[in-house]
């Protein structure tokens, strides 16, 4: 059997990215072992929806059918207007149903059991996991990666050929790189996640509503099928999380349909957070690497960070399978950085950053006439195939890389090219 070009891969950090990464890996016999600062995956209320360009992703790592057992398929989301939460224009992403063979619907899993069931299949592959492994400090040389480690049983020093840095925001890998350089800026807005059961249902809400206010905005998701919903909405910044905790029943009150007071919902969850928009100066160093959260950041609206993060994965995997299956050379490594910064730059963070405007406008009852988007979306509401077209809009963050394979090379894991 002819020896491959390197041996193993290190991925920190246990969250969604370094999950499917190593999921991916894994399946296409590539060793790598997942390095987790926690002793368990984080709880706290996060992502929940999926878009449709991280669909091909979820299908190839053979876990998407059982996302949608598991969760739902969500196709619905709307623009509502703040007064009486009427529609102002609705989308339907059934139409993506098929394409090239994948069901590319947006999918819904709360984050968490997302995370287990990856955890899952990892550990019946074989995987290997070391929770508690705090990494403190990195290093390299011409022939190695690595990094060390706090640990109940004292600091460790773990190496590979190659080491991944999915380990968020705070990311130690992109800090032991770069140092505080984390080039954007903050959004002087916070915004608060919730989980909530309410029946909203009876005021004639979608899966998916964004009500659009200058202060009183917020996005109302369905998560379960028995009425959990995350409901996101904005504050000032500089408040402290008792401060929030104490308006956040004035704020529902205010805010959501049928205006309820405490006893009439069932809060579940609470966690502010504070918005990003950034990216690093490079996805590789050497034998170093980054993506999702630890490689770029954005405001949530949209769910371009989640979705970014499981593409930049995907075509992560397929740079180093096909360095690994002699497709490809090191240098495949560098346009991976540099694809997927161009990504941010032209997509996922102008993108982004529209979707949040369009949601906090100062003038709700004028923004569809002032919206070439939104008029684009009333369009579709009439033409499936329009629709269609509008949508597959969104597969342009997608990249293949394969495509610069040797020439006498193959794809290393069908279907990489699909919505590419």
């Amino acid at each position: 059997m002819a020896e491959h070009p390197f041996k193993k891969v290190v991925i920190v950090g246990a969250g969604p990215s370094g999950l499917l990464l190593a999921l991916l890996l894994g399946q296409h016999g590539i060793p790598c072992t997942i390095l987790e600062g926690s002793d368990k995956l984080d709880e706290q209320p996060r992502a929940a929806y999926y878009g449709p360009a991280a669909m091909p992703d979820l299908h190839r790592a053979g876990i998407l059918d059982e996302v949608r057992r598991r969760g739902i398929t969500p196709t619905k989301m709307g623009w509502r207007r703040p007064e009486d939460h009427s529609v102002i224009t609705l989308m339907d992403t059934n139409c993506l149903d098929n394409v090239d063979g994948v069901d590319c619907r947006t999918a819904c899993l709360v984050l968490n059991d997302l995370d287990q069931l990856m955890l899952e299949r990892f550990l019946e592959q074989g995987g290997d996991i070391k929770w508690q492994h705090k990494v403190v400090a990195i290093g390299q040389d011409e022939i190695k990666a690595w990094v060390d480690a706090e640990t109940p049983n004292g600091t460790v020093r773990v190496e590979a050929d190659y080491i991944v840095g999915c380990d968020g925001a705070n990311s130690m890998i992109r800090r032991g790189l770069f140092g505080d350089e984390y080039p954007g800026f903050t959004w002087d807005k916070q915004i608060v996640a919730t989980n909530v059961y309410y029946d909203f249902d009876k005021y004639g809400f979608s899966d998916s509503n964004f009500i659009i206010h200058p202060e009183h905005f917020f996005m109302a998701a369905r998560m379960t099928e028995d009425n959990l919903y995350r409901v996101t909405y904005g504050e000032a910044g500089g408040l402290t999380r008792a401060e929030l905790e104490a308006r956040q029943p004035m704020k529902y009150e205010l805010m959501l349909p049928g205006h309820p007071k405490p006893g009439q919902y069932k809060l579940v969850n609470f966690a502010p957070y504070r918005m990003h928009q950034r990216c690093a100066p490079s996805f590789r160093v050497g034998r170093f690497l980054l993506a999702a959260d630890a490689a770029h950041l954005c405001n949530p609206w949209g769910g371009l960070g989640i979705t970014g993060g499981f593409v930049d994965v995907g075509g992560l995997f397929d740079c180093l399978a096909g360095i690994y299956d002699g497709k490809a050379d090191e240098s495949i490594l560098d346009l991976y950085s540099k694809i997927r910064i161009e990504k941010w730059k032209t997509i996922i963070d102008p993108v982004s950053q529209e979707n949040f405007r369009r949601v906090h406008d100062s003038d709700p009852a004028t923004r569809l006439e002032r919206d070439p988007f939104m008029q684009e979306c009333v369009k579709a509401e009439k033409d499936k195939e329009y629709a269609r077209q509008l949508f597959m809009g969104t597969f342009d963050v997608r990249y293949d890389f394969t495509q610069h394979y040797k020439p006498d090379s193959t794809a290393a894991a069908a279907p990489a090219s699909v919505g590419v």
